[in-house]
C-alpha cells in the first residue's frame, strides 16, 4: 500500500511548500511526479521551482520542455509518469486512479478553504478504507506537526 502524507497548508502556499519536499525526495534518490489541475498551474509551478530560494536548485520538467525520462521532478496536469517516478505529489484537490502504483504521496491542500478542508477529508477516508498508510502534517506557527 502507499503512504499518503496529507499535508494542511495554512501559513504558506503549495509553491512555497513544495520546494522542501521535493529536495528531500531528491536527496532520498526519489523521483518525483507533480500533478496538478490544469497547463496554468503547471506553468505557475515550473516558474516557482526555477525561483525557489532553497534547495538552490530543483531540476524538474514539464511537457513543454521535453525529455520527460531525464527530469527528476515532472509536473503535470496529464495522467503519465514519463520519468519514472515513485512519489506523487497532488495539489488542487487532484485525485489519481493508480496511487498504489506509487511508493509515497504527499496531497497537500489549503487550509484556509472550507471546501478544500472538506474534500481533503472525503479522501483521507477514502484511502483509509483502501487500506493505505496515513499521516496528517498541519503547519504550526514555528513549522510541522505530525497530527496524525
Amino acid at each position: 500500500m502507499t503512504e499518503i502524507g496529507f499535508y494542511h497548508l495554512t501559513r504558506t502556499s503549495a509553491e512555497d511548500t513544495l520546494p522542501a519536499l521535493l529536495g528531500r525526495t531528491l536527496a532520498a534518490g526519489k523521483r518525483a511526479l507533480v500533478r496538478c489541475h490544469d497547463a496554468a498551474r503547471v506553468e505557475a509551478l515550473d516558474a516557482a521551482l526555477w525561483r525557489a530560494p532553497e534547495p538552490i536548485w530543483l531540476p524538474h520538467g514539464t511537457a513543454k520542455m521535453g525529455d520527460a525520462p531525464l527530469q527528476p521532478i515532472w509536473i503535470t496536469s496529464d495522467d503519465e509518469v514519463p520519468n519514472g517516478a515513485t512519489y506523487l505529489f497532488l495539489l488542487d484537490g487532484v485525485q489519481v486512479a493508480d496511487i498504489e502504483t506509487f511508493e509515497r504521496s504527499f496531497d497537500l491542500f489549503d487550509g484556509n478553504e472550507p471546501d478544500a478542508v472538506a474534500a481533503a477529508r472525503r479522501r483521507w477516508t477514502e484511502a483509509k478504507a483502501a487500506g493505505h498508510t496515513l499521516a496528517y502534517w498541519r503547519q504550526e506557527p514555528k513549522g510541522w506537526v505530525r497530527a496524525g
